[in-house]
């Protein structure tokens, strides 16, 4: 543990003195502080303009602002994470590499294990703190609204953000060990979240294939923590695909120990 915790101690030093990290976070916020206002503000003349029917042919409206704007700010937030998440994960060991300073981990009285969990746990930090903020918006949201949506909604949004987060640091962590560039790390790490993201868009059929592409989409199961609904198969999915790609990134590290010998 005393490893594992070096490497952690290790990462976030370098996550707060690296201008990437801050550029990341910075962009992130303002983008998202950006298209929340933006789909408040479309939610709520939505609103007005049913209210104005009702009052006109005698309709009634059925729709909930609070409801309609967290499920669209959770989808903003699952498409920023794929486009900044590679820039996060991009330099998590190729800049090591790089430097000379993966060699000195190597030989150090460290298991590759604790290497990879550390490096893991510090970029999942990261991205928590950059979350954290974005919680603000929709709790204002929460305790302005009449009627007050159920709270498994938020708790919900967020436990897929920061699951389908992890998936994403963890494949961009395997990607990252994979290379020395940091630019070819981002762009194949862009890439594959592409794929893993849009996966699904083939399997209009009833098939087997079908299912089974259905079922390897990352954003099919982040749809339903959007609406508030924790369901077990997304659970297991999410965390078997970070133990998957933590494991093969233990693997590639191991790799680098005995190319070295």
């Amino acid at each position: 543990m005393r490893g594992l915790y070096a490497i952690y101690r290790k990462e976030m030093g370098h996550y707060f003195v690296s201008p990437v990290a801050y550029v990341v976070v910075g962009v992130f916020l303002a983008l998202s502080a950006f298209f929340f206002n933006y789909f408040l503000a479309a939610v709520l003349q939505q609103a007005l303009q049913m209210q104005m029917q009702e009052m006109e042919v005698g309709m009634h409206p059925n729709l909930d602002v609070t409801v309609e704007v967290m499920r669209a700010f959770f989808g903003l937030l699952s498409t920023l994470i794929l486009f900044l998440t590679p820039m996060l994960t991009m330099s998590v060991y190729a800049e090591e590499r790089k430097r000379g300073t993966m060699e000195l981990l190597m030989t150090s009285p460290i298991t590759e294990a604790q290497i990879v969990i550390g490096k893991f746990l510090a970029s999942l930090t990261l991205f928590a703190i950059m979350m954290l903020p974005t919680a603000g918006y929709l709790v204002f949201v929460y305790f302005n609204s009449d009627p007050v949506p159920p709270w498994r909604m938020l708790w919900g949004g967020y436990l897929g953000v920061v699951l389908l987060g992890s998936c994403l640091l963890s494949l961009g962590s395997f990607i990252s060990s994979l290379t020395e560039n940091q630019l070819i790390a981002a762009v194949l790490t862009f890439a594959a979240f592409l794929v893993v993201w849009i996966i699904d868009l083939g399997s209009n059929g009833s098939g087997v294939a079908s299912s089974v592409l259905q079922y390897l989409s990352l954003i099919r199961h982040f749809d339903d923590f959007s609406r508030g609904v924790i369901d077990t198969s997304s659970l297991i999915y999410y965390l078997s695909f970070i133990l998957f790609f933590v494991f093969l990134t233990v693997r590639s590290v191991d790799s680098m120990r005995w190319r070295r010998a």
